[in-house]
């Protein structure tokens, strides 16, 4: 129980911040404001109170009040796992100093900016409940979404996933709203296109420092290419 509360408190820790950054960048009506529509659709789907996030953006909209600075990092995990981090900070000597501390306690190492453009690539991702597209045929709403962007659909047993390139990612949320699909989350994403493949023993190692990472507040996502 105490494990659900507190990855809880981090969800709505890091859609804190994005509702935060969204506001500063384009104002606090979500009408005028496609970032914050989305980070207000994810808190939604996480349960985060509507009071809440009404806070969020009042604090957001405060001059006064610091902002947030999105910062990415890139190193390697042991066993030459890549790892990619999302940070939002208001201090970026304390969260670089911090990141660093998380790779060398769990043996890995912090890189160059830019050094894993090679592994990952920005997608947007959409995820959409299969409840909320009963009656359409999914093969046509695919080739439909593809004048919109759509690089990929995936389907599994309760949610259909949508891939776009980042570029597309605007023009893929406008479409979904124009069609009246609602959207259970939305998402940019580094997606690795190689995997590295270890043993369970190697696998715990990089595992750690992932949680070790994801434990830190100013991180808000980890992205790695173990298989």
């Amino acid at each position: 129980m105490f494990a659900r509360f507190d990855r809880m408190a981090k969800q709505f820790t890091r859609i804190g911040k994005e509702i935060a950054i969204a506001v500063r960048q384009a104002g606090p009506n979500p009408d005028y404001n496609p970032r914050l529509r989305m980070a207000i659709q994810n808190a939604k789907s996480v349960n985060m109170p509507k009071d809440r996030i009404d806070a969020a953006i009042k604090r957001a909209s405060d001059k006064d009040m610091a902002g947030y600075e999105e910062i990415k990092y890139e190193g390697y995990a042991p066993h030459g796992v890549a790892i990619l981090i999302e940070a939002a900070t208001d201090n970026n000597t304390r969260t670089v100093a911090n990141v660093r501390m998380h790779f060398n306690k769990g043996g890995g190492a912090l890189g160059k900016t830019g050094s894993l453009d090679f592994v990952f690539g920005r997608k947007g991702v959409f995820k959409i409940s299969k409840s909320k597209l009963s009656g359409k045929d999914l093969d046509e709403f695919e080739l439909e979404l593809i004048d919109h962007g759509c690089e990929d659909m995936a389907i599994d047993d309760e949610d259909v996933y949508i891939y776009t390139g980042f570029t597309e990612f605007g023009s893929m949320q406008k479409a979904l709203e124009e069609m009246k699909v609602e959207v259970t989350n939305a998402e940019l994403q580094y997606l690795p296109s190689t995997y590295v493949d270890l043993s369970e023993e190697q696998a715990q190692e990089v595992l750690d420092l992932i949680d070790r990472l994801e434990g830190d507040e100013d991180i808000q996502t980890v992205y790695h290419n173990l298989k």
